[in-house]
């Protein structure tokens, strides 16, 4: 494992020194006023400076400001009617325009014909130009794909899909989500998938470790493609199939309730007839099996948030600590599953046959913690403290105390591992929830099959590579394309990369 970079905090390396500038701590109200007073010309820029206690090229900077806001106030509105700008149709234009529709708006081929007779009165293009335009955009898309570098790529996750009962094998890289795989195939068995891998390997991809659910064909072929690659278990999936269960028996415990509700209204019923034997004993038996799903459904919820928050949550105990609890679970598992032996005891095989690759990530992070503690040369099991107090709620008074205890242990070392922990957690993937939301944006581009075949995924994969997030849970992938954040790179708009320029308007 590479050594762990420390830094020290702001506060320690950087200490702040007292400067003569007032910039800092002008309010919105006083920077007005610097504004308008350079605008006024009553006083020069060093006298407004001088008596402001700011740099020249600070008050430069609020007038400029302040000039462009009065320019937008007194910029005329357009009205209605008036022309905003000249777009010039070609046929070239027209061809950007049918890939914008049919890639940013879904639109139908038919819809497309439809939009360019509706809006710009063109009724020279047919369904089969559509088809070449398509096409001849998958085949250059296709190209480009097949071009680009994966070797930046740290942490894959391969998954599949299906339409048409036909396999789409496809993987997505955790950081970016970048797509470096996405093929229609008639089989997903190991040959399939280590033939694909090798070729990727020949585009440079050699992550550190994949991330999968418990596909055999999947593991078989990365394995056999990759042997010293590790491919850890999906915590995702996990999570998800132990919910689905908990939920089930929930509903079962709701509907023995319900039919309890209705046994017990007859009794009361036949009570007054002098013929409450006649549910007695249905009675009682539904009373016993209400509280039999009942309590089985709650003790479910609770093992499966203690596999959640506690055993495969980024921030948490060490590893054999987490082994423990793991197996104590199956165990609490396996007692119950003769009740409903068919569904709980399916979770219960699925996952302890998946614990090692469950908990691979936190091999990871021990490795890693491990590097802290020695480089700072502190114990392991405080770094693993640090560690846990990520993971508790900060609006709870426990979680400050425990910070002051350990603030007051490890002394201005406290600040360095935390920074460093927070560091790791964020950079050690254990799900492959990435790819289950590629997989489920791909399904609103399945009408292209029926018109070009399996040749839409190539540029439908390129389009998702180079389409630009305009929004997002990340701030810092906001504007970017996932090829930009793998790279680092700044790359043209994709409609430029196929060859196409784009209208600027003047």
């Amino acid at each position: 494992m590479a050594n762990t970079i420390i830094a020290l905090p702001n506060d320690f390396c950087n200490p702040v020194f007292p400067t003569n500038s007032n910039a800092v701590n002008l309010t919105p109200t006083e920077r007005k006023d610097i504004s308008i007073q350079t605008l006024s010309g009553a006083s020069t820029v060093t006298e407004i400076s001088k008596s402001n206690k700011v740099s020249r090229k600070f008050t430069y900077k609020q007038k400029a400001i302040a000039t462009e806001a009065l320019d937008q106030a007194f910029e005329p509105i357009p009205k209605e009617n008036d022309v905003l700008f000249y777009l010039p149709v070609t046929k070239k234009w027209i061809r950007q325009f049918v890939l914008a529709l049919i890639l940013i708006c879904h639109s139908s081929f038919r819809g497309v014909i439809e939009i360019l007779d509706s809006l710009f009165d063109y009724q020279q293009i047919s369904l089969g130009t559509i088809h070449n335009i398509v096409m001849e955009a998958s085949k250059k898309a296709d190209t480009l794909n097949q071009s680009e570098d994966l070797s930046k790529i740290k942490y894959a996750a391969p998954d599949e899909i299906f339409q048409n009962s036909k396999p789409v094998l496809a993987g997505v890289d955790i950081d970016s989500t970048y797509c470096y795989l996405l093929s229609a195939e008639d089989h997903r068995d190991e040959t399939t998938w280590g033939v694909h891998l090798l070729e990727l390997s020949e585009q440079g991809l050699n992550p550190i470790y994949t991330v999968a659910d418990g596909g055999k064909g999947l593991r078989a072929g990365q394995n056999a493609a990759w042997p010293d690659i590790p491919c850890h278990g999906d915590v995702f999936h996990a999570q998800l199939e132990f919910g689905k269960l908990v939920r089930f028996l929930e509903n079962r415990a709701a509907s023995a309730f319900t039919n309890l509700e209705k046994l017990e209204n007859k009794m009361v019923a036949a009570k007054k007839r002098m013929e409450g034997f006649k549910f007695s004993k249905a009675l009682a038996l539904a009373r016993q099996k209400e509280i039999e799903l009942s309590s089985l459904a709650e003790e479910m919820s609770t093992l499966s948030d203690w596999l959640r928050e506690d055993v495969l949550s980024l921030a948490g105990p060490n590893l054999e600590s987490r082994y423990e609890l793991f197996d104590f679970i199956i165990e609490e598992i396996e007692k119950r599953e003769f009740i409903f032996s068919y569904k709980i005891r399916k979770l219960r095989v699925s996952l302890q046959n998946q614990r090692d690759t469950l908990l691979a990530f936190v091999g990871i992070l021990e490795n890693r913690f491990s590097d802290i503690a020695e480089e700072l040369n502190v114990p392991l099991y405080m770094v693993h403290k640090v560690c846990e107090l990520q993971g508790e709620n900060q609006t709870q008074s426990c979680h400050w105390l425990q910070r002051a205890k350990l603030r007051t242990k490890l002394g201005y070392k406290f600040f360095m591992i935390d920074q460093a922990v927070q560091e790791i957690l964020a950079d050690t993937p254990r799900a492959s929830s990435l790819v289950e939301n590629f997989n489920s944006r791909l399904r609103n581009y399945f009408f292209l099959r029926r018109h070009i075949g399996n040749d839409y995924l190539a540029l439908l994969r390129f389009f998702l590579n180079h389409r630009r997030f305009i929004r997002s849970e990340r701030p810092e992938r906001v504007g970017l394309s996932p090829l930009e954040i793998m790279t680092g790179e700044k790359q043209p708009h994709w409609l430029e990369s196929l060859g196409f320029d784009r209208f600027q308007a003047a």
